[in-house]
């Protein structure tokens, strides 16, 4: 849980800690005003999402969503670390 606690902070950049929280349930990432009106950018919540869902998330990212390396070993830490009472 300690490497998988320091892939979320930090997996190869920028953490998702940064976007979806310390805890895995989103959150907003940036409000700003585009031609007049108000907008919100936010991060889904990540903790009770399903497996395939996380890792499609994770393999092909949308939006602005960063593109990351990581292992299939450091995939499964990183879902075991957002589902789990931390």
């Amino acid at each position: 849980m300690d490497y998988a606690k320091l892939l979320y902070s930090n997996p190869r950049g920028i953490g998702c800690d940064k976007c979806h929280g310390e805890s895995g349930k989103g959150g907003v990432i940036a409000s700003y005003v585009q031609k007049g009106k108000q907008k919100v950018l936010k991060a889904p919540a990540i903790n009770a999402t399903s497996r395939a869902k996380f890792f499609a998330a994770l393999n092909n990212p949308r939006s602005v969503m960063p593109k990351y390396s990581l292992t299939i070993e450091e995939f499964e830490s990183l879902y075991e670390y957002v589902n789990s009472e931390k």
